[in-house]
């Protein structure tokens, strides 16, 4: 549903800079396809560039920030910070789908299963006996979720997520599709040429407001709990092992992979395709740079690069010293050359 120019400004606490007040705004749009009746937002000035030619109708844009060639057709929508007035204007023009509360015919309830008021459960989910799934929580087509498992308050679970027994899912918690939650570490111990298993009897708690991308694994602990603090986000592809307590607010990106027994503190970084070696410590606010590779702790606020992963200055300057070894060794090798030269006339 369109609304106003003026209306979604009153809504981001933005100040108009020309344009019609009463110009319709239908959708939102990066800055380098923005149409008509859409909105973007420029935030950085190396696409400063594409507003000249854009014939959007509105862009965000920091106060203080300088705008050469502005159309006549777009008006300039100036607030404190543009990059969250952005995210609600997309949420205000592109709302999510909400799931009128119900249980569908072809879902499988088991024994003694607790839901809240307002809850959704889509065709072919599965809820075992004894779960629990708070107020207004939607429980997506193809779900599987086990036994004791207790899923908060408006929680999303996409189709074919996988929650195995005795998980705990807090309050507005987001588990994307093909997701497994609680499935056994990867435990065994070598005896007699055979590897045994080492039985996972622990769980997945899961705190409020985390979010868990597609395909994403999270095992449960082998005798304790595997815990993922409140408000981080874990991107698709991820791999967390058994009995690892992540903190509060942290990022993993894409392909990580987190061995067993790890301690990765509030709002640490971990970037795409890094990997933690098991029973290590990531300080708080750390950052682990994409493609390292983790064997020690690392200390809190540090960045590091590299496999071995180092202090991200010292890695640096040694890919710098790899990348000019041949043309060490052409002047090593014209060296020799010479010193044979000088050995021959003496």
């Amino acid at each position: 549903m369109p609304i106003t120019l003026k209306e979604l400004a009153d809504f981001c606490d933005a100040q108009i800079i020309g344009g019609d007040l009463s110009t319709s705004i239908y959708s939102a749009a990066d800055i380098t396809s923005a149409q008509t009746g859409q909105v973007t937002q420029l935030t950085n000035s190396r696409y400063a560039q594409h507003v000249k030619n854009s014939t959007a109708s509105a862009c965000f844009i920091a106060e203080g920030f300088t705008v050469d060639n502005v159309p006549e057709c777009m008006a300039l929508l100036v607030c404190a910070d543009p990059e969250l007035s952005f995210i609600r204007a997309v949420e205000l023009l592109h709302p999510a789908r909400v799931y009128s509360p119900q249980i569908a015919p072809q879902a499988v309830l088991e024994n003694n299963v607790i839901l809240g008021d307002e809850v959704y459960i889509g065709p072919y989910a599965v809820i075992g006996e004894n779960a629990s799934i708070g107020d207004g929580s939607a429980i997506l087509a193809g779900v599987y979720m086990g036994k004791n498992v207790k899923v908060g308050k408006n929680c999303r679970i996409h189709p074919y997520a996988v929650i195995y027994d005795d998980v705990v899912v807090g309050n507005n918690v987001i588990i994307h599709s093909g997701a497994i939650i609680g499935a056994d570490g990867f435990g065994y111990k070598f005896r007699n040429n055979v590897h045994v298993k080492v039985p996972q009897v622990g769980n997945v708690v899961i705190d409020d407001n985390v979010e868990i991308g597609a395909n994403t694994c999270i095992d449960r602990g082998a005798l304790g709990s595997t815990l993922i603090g409140a408000g981080s986000k874990i991107d698709n592809l991820v791999q967390i092992g058994h009995n690892n307590k992540v903190g509060k607010n942290v990022i993993m990106c894409g392909l990580t992979g987190v061995s067993g027994s790890c301690n990765i503190e509030d709002y640490a970084i971990l970037a795409g395709s890094s990997g933690v070696a098991d029973h290590v410590t990531i300080g708080t606010g750390a950052v682990v740079m994409a493609r390292s590779g983790v064997a020690g702790d690392v200390k809190a606020g540090t960045q590091v690069f590299g496999s071995p992963a180092k202090d991200k200055k010292t890695a640096y300057k040694e890919q710098i010293a790899i990348s000019k070894l041949p043309e060490l060794l052409k002047k090593v090798k014209l060296l020799e050359e010479k010193i044979q030269a000088l050995e021959k006339n003496t």
